[in-house]
């Protein structure tokens, strides 16, 4: 059996109030699926904290890379509960960097038409 059920990501903007505290508190990883509040990037790079983006829907399949887990924090919140991982093959996309960098705005940046 695996050591966890599926573990599909949430929408990370659900958590953008509590993020930045959490990071305060030593938090360097989150995954989820969506963008992040200006809020949440500004501690990442105060912080040096990453946001990995997951495929929603993609539970099952990502659940296979997990090779331990951990609650560490607010079991009582169940699937929302802070967890360690120790994950290997994670197929996780690194969206936000601990410079400022940003996947989905550089995205949009590329592939937007210039009218000039």
């Amino acid at each position: 059996g695996r050591v966890i059920g599926s573990a599909g990501p949430t929408t990370s903007g659900r958590m953008d109030a509590y993020a930045p505290r959490l990071m305060a508190e030593g938090l360097k990883g989150m995954i989820g699926k969506g963008s992040r509040s200006s809020a949440v990037k500004e501690a990442m790079v105060k912080y040096k904290a990453v946001y990995l983006g997951a495929i929603g829907g993609a539970g099952a399949i990502i659940s296979r890379s997990i090779k331990k887990a951990e609650v560490v924090a607010y079991e009582e919140l169940g699937a929302e509960a802070l967890r360690r991982l120790e994950v290997e093959n994670f197929p996780v996309t690194l969206v936000n960097d601990i410079y400022g960098g940003d996947l989905y705005e550089e995205g949009k940046a590329r592939y937007q038409v210039k009218t000039s």
